[in-house]
């Protein structure tokens, strides 16, 4: 005796644990400003010696991150440009000075195609933007353009040679790589490419000028970036955010648990109206095998009383998700069951009625029994 009551024991605290809600800890994106600093080299498109072409730079920005994926920042790049050309075999070089803000549209890949995690080592990012390129000191071009007029007593071919101070319009595109330091610090390399008219180097080129800018540098974020929240759901199932739903029902009173075969076929003897309850799983609207032995018994019915109808009411819990969401799933697990009729059981669409109560009605006192769509024939 005491054995049995110790079992018995044992069984109701088992039943009582695996009953507790399962807590998840998810993160939560958080908007953020962030700033960043980086230096490295230049690359102007020409035609002489690539080393020759190579100059500084340095590059400040400061963005905001407006969700996971989509972020925005103003970047000032500056320092040098060179030009450069080959006359006679000879080849000659110059640089000028420049700065150029713009505004940048950035799109984080490693998040778009892989989820969200703020813990992520690599994050690879890439970016569109525009802006103006204010160039200035443009002296040497014209010291290159007097040495070769002493020399061979002809002008270097710049028509396009400028000086004083000129503003141009620039598109841009490119890549960051930021890998994590911590959840304030990263450190981040970046490619970029720039096109720009074909007056920037000084040279006539029938084409866009071009610039590249290699950089490496710190990221340093502002503010809190991600936040954690615990979610409950029910214990061996997935937390899905799902339905929310009801009061209690239509007008016809809840009778007892669905009677078995031989209880329906007295209902169709009898030509007596015949409910049946079809039970869901959380967010599905799939008929189950166990479950649909019951629309069986409604196809049979309506099979054997030619003049019957049946009316089909899909509910979803209030418990969870919300009212819009609960709505289609609601219509869903109703058109569920009345798909089933008409292709495994024959039966004419104008012998059921669909309906759905969303969220609106609760039938049940359980909240995972209002998971059902309710089956009326008569």
């Amino acid at each position: 005796m005491k054995k049995t009551i110790l079992v018995a024991l044992l069984a109701m605290v088992s039943m009582t644990i695996s009953a507790q809600p399962k807590e998840k800890v998810v993160n939560v994106f958080e908007p953020h400003w962030y700033i960043q600093a980086q230096g490295g080299g230049q690359y102007t498109l020409g035609e002489i010696d690539f080393t020759d072409l190579l100059s500084p730079n340095v590059q400040l920005s400061i963005g905001y991150q407006f969700d996971k994926v989509v972020g925005a920042r103003l970047s000032a790049n500056a320092w040098q440009s060179k030009g450069g050309s080959e006359i006679f075999g000879k080849e000659y070089d110059w640089k000028y000075n420049y700065v150029a803000p713009g505004i940048d549209f950035t799109f984080n890949l490693s998040n778009l195609f892989a989820g969200y995690n703020p813990t992520r080592l690599v994050n690879v990012s890439a970016f569109l933007g525009a802006g103006a390129n204010i160039a200035w000191k443009n002296d040497e071009a014209e010291s290159a353009t007097v040495a070769l007029r002493k020399v061979t007593g002809i002008n270097m071919p710049l028509e396009y040679l400028w000086g004083d101070t000129k503003t141009r319009f620039f598109g841009r595109g490119g890549i960051n790589v930021d890998f994590r330091i911590s959840d304030v610090v990263s450190l981040g390399i970046e490619a970029n490419a720039n096109c720009i008219n074909d007056h920037y180097n000084s040279k006539k080129a029938g084409n866009a000028d071009w610039y590249f800018n290699a950089l490496a540098g710190l990221k340093i974020n502002l503010g809190k970036t991600h936040s954690s929240k615990v979610v409950k759901h029910e214990c061996n199932q997935e937390p899905k955010v799902v339905e929310k739903v009801i009061e209690r029902i239509v007008e016809k009173p809840v009778p007892a648990p669905a009677p078995s075969t031989s209880a329906a076929a007295v209902a169709v003897q009898k030509n007596e109206p015949l409910r049946r309850d079809v039970f869901f799983t959380i967010n599905s609207s799939k008929v189950s095998a166990a479950e649909s032995v019951k629309v069986k018994e409604i196809a049979e019915y309506l099979q054997k009383n030619p003049n019957a109808k049946v009316t089909v009411t899909g509910v979803a819990d209030k418990g969870t998700g919300t009212a819009k969401i609960n709505e289609a799933l609601a219509s869903k697990r109703a058109n569920a069951v009345s798909n089933a009729l008409q292709t495994e059981y024959n039966i004419s669409a104008d012998r059921i009625k669909v309906e759905s109560n969303g969220d609106r009605v609760q039938p049940f006192a359980q909240n995972n029994k209002n998971r059902v769509t309710i089956c009326i024939a008569e």
